[in-house]
């Protein structure tokens, strides 16, 4: 009952072994110029703490084409205590830069009356950032009734069927000269002359786009002419080509 006390001095260390609660959401990125970056934040869906985040991570945070399509990520946050906790988040990376279609003009010689037109014949360059899938040209196939100037489109799609076109010009040409088949024929003098025309010496010409001219020389004869004479059948196309061939005319 006197009163009488004494104290001391105690350290507390207060701890926190507290982990965070990790909490993710799934997104979709969109890549530019073949590449998408994420920070944590995005894929972060309200992580949390007793005393506090300090720091996040995600893994991985960046992506290519070839990441296109659904990738598992993992979101790892940490407080200041060093406790952490992690969860997965899918990113969805799309692709939605459509090709450059680039064309460029040929000129094509027809093959028997025919030319194919390939895909790598008015492809001038055409690029995509994560790579051209399928390409094609329309139209592709050419007769003697394209002779000229055609326009066709060229249709380059990626990956991803992002899809662009450009237009280019085929120029088709007929190159091919007839065949000349000749006949040798007589003729009478009437009056003291003889004319023939052309398709009476032609034996059956032909060129795969259509003769347009035919024309035979000498074609006049009289008197003097009198036995075998020697002429020249010229057969040309639509497109100037020509070739000739000789018959005998005995008069």
């Amino acid at each position: 009952g006197s009163g009488n006390s004494s104290s001391c001095n105690a350290i507390v260390t207060v701890v926190d072994n507290t982990a965070p609660v990790a909490v993710c959401k799934n997104i979709t990125v969109t890549l530019a110029n073949g590449v998408a970056t994420i920070a944590p934040a995005d894929v972060d869906g309200g992580s949390s703490d007793n005393c506090g985040i300090a720091s996040s991570t995600v893994s991985p945070s960046s992506f290519t084409c070839f990441n296109v399509g659904a990738n598992n990520v993992l979101l790892t946050v940490t407080d200041a205590s060093g406790n952490s906790a992690s969860c997965t988040a899918v990113v969805r990376v799309i692709d939605n830069s459509p090709p450059v279609a680039v064309c460029q003009n040929i000129t094509k010689a027809l093959v028997g009356g025919s030319v194919t037109v390939q895909v790598s014949d008015v492809d001038g360059g055409s690029t995509s950032e994560c790579g051209i899938a399928t390409s094609s040209v329309s139209p592709s196939t050419f007769t003697c009734a394209n002779l000229g100037a055609n326009n066709v489109t060229l249709t380059v799609t990626d990956v991803s069927g992002n899809s662009s076109s450009c237009n280019a010009v085929v120029t088709v040409v007929d190159n091919t000269a007839p065949v000349t088949v000749c006949q040798n024929i007589q003729v009478y003098l009437n009056n003291g002359t003889a004319t023939i025309t052309a398709a009476q010496v032609d034996g059956g010409s032909s060129d795969n786009c259509g003769i347009a001219s035919e024309t035979v020389s000498p074609s006049s004869f009289g008197v003097a002419n009198l036995g075998s004479n020697i002429v020249t059948l010229t057969a040309t196309d639509a497109s100037g080509n020509s070739s000739s061939c000789n018959a005998i005319v005995t008069v």
